[in-house]
């Protein structure tokens, strides 16, 4: 499945340290060959990875992963998640 990341996602990722880097990597290979999990409620098109506290926020589309967002912490994941409601 191919990989492809939205602007937000990719500043997430460039802004992580190293080794996160690496853990949420590892996650989205994980995600690109056994999809999906976690779907949002409230009609959202969206699905969660969770990976420790962070999360990875995807969507896939015509055997597409798309990385919407990347979260270190829970607590960025929340404030993000509410501003839908």
């Amino acid at each position: 499945m191919e990989v492809k990341y939205y602007e937000l996602a990719e500043v997430d990722l460039d802004t992580m340290d190293n080794a996160t880097y690496l853990l949420f990597d590892k996650h989205i290979d994980k995600i690109s060959y056994m999809p999906p999990r976690r779907h949002l409620k409230f009609g959202m098109p969206f699905n969660v990875e969770e990976i420790g506290q962070g999360r990875i926020v995807y969507n896939i589309k015509n055997d597409t992963l798309y990385i919407i967002r990347c979260f270190r912490t829970h607590k960025e994941y929340e404030k993000w998640y509410k501003s839908f409601k």
